[in-house]
């Protein structure tokens, strides 16, 4: 088992060249929020676009439209309302992060349905929260997009379900197609042939978003890097390294916090490899 280490990082996450433009960094959609969880979308959002992606857009009930605009300016907005005008702009994203906060009712069911049809086979497609719960159900449709999970360990349980005949959780990956995000105090990334371990967390990041936080930070940095898998392993470091950094003096670190603090520290990373 690979560990993620500042070294590693700060070979993956480079200085922009002077002539870098928006579209280089990625375009993010992110389909998160029902009436009731506005505040996950949010941060999602959020941490898509302060970990530096050239475009996001969230696609959200329209009761969130204000209340994203208020905090997240930089955030572009779609009404998941109108599914026709969402399944036309889905193959112009980079990357798709599905299911915070969505719910699991039959529009939650329909979102996940048209999003796993329409991903493209270029595109990387982050699955959390309650579209993890969606998907170990067992009955939509596959996809030709990349996939991410981001579980706990009761939603990875769920999906557990889908591949009884793995003896270990890589191979549950590999069967499940995708690369898995399992979080803990020590979080794991199982890709398709080895494993990688966090080394850092804090119970001070025991917080309600504090995955949605995360989602929207690897969504934010997989076109940031030469390798998807390079940026994912970026966000679950920066994700709890600034978290670890915060805990030194706050009893509880909330998920925007973490947010707040990610240019500062991309731009030190960024630029370590020069020193």
């Amino acid at each position: 088992m690979k560990k993620i280490t500042p070294k590693l990082v700060c070979q993956v996450i480079k200085k922009r060249d002077d002539e870098a433009y928006k579209s280089q960094f990625g375009k993010v959609l992110i389909v998160a929020g029902n009436k009731m969880y506005g505040g996950a979308a949010i941060m999602v959002a959020q941490g898509a676009v302060y970990s530096g992606a050239g475009l996001t857009t969230l696609a959200s009930d329209a009761v969130n439209r204000a209340a994203l605009h208020a905090r997240i300016p930089e955030c572009m907005f779609l009404d998941t309302q109108d599914l026709t005008f969402l399944s036309d702009a889905i193959p112009t994203y980079d990357t798709i992060v599905i299911g915070s906060g969505i719910g699991l009712d039959g529009r939650a069911y329909e979102l996940m349905q048209l999003i796993l049809t329409r991903a493209t086979a270029n595109q990387n497609l982050v699955i959390d929260g309650d579209g993890i719960t969606l998907y170990a159900k067992g009955d939509l449709p596959k996809t030709k997009a990349q996939l991410i999970f981001t579980p706990h360990i009761g939603e990875w349980e769920r999906l557990l379900q889908l591949v009884p005949d793995a003896n270990n959780n890589l191979e549950a990956a590999h069967l499940l197609n995708g690369i898995v995000v399992l979080k803990s105090h020590r979080t794991k990334v199982y890709g398709q042939e080895e494993t990688w371990q966090n080394i850092y967390g804090s119970p001070a990041m025991a917080t309600g978003g504090m995955g949605d936080m995360l989602a929207g930070i690897i969504g934010g940095l997989l076109k940031q890097t030469e390798k998807p898998l390079s940026g994912l392993l970026a966000a679950v470091f920066f994700h709890s390294y600034i978290g670890d950094i915060l805990a030194k003096k706050k009893f509880v670190v909330l998920p925007t916090e973490i947010a707040e603090q990610l240019p500062t520290y991309l731009k030190i990373f960024s630029e370590m490899e020069e020193q």
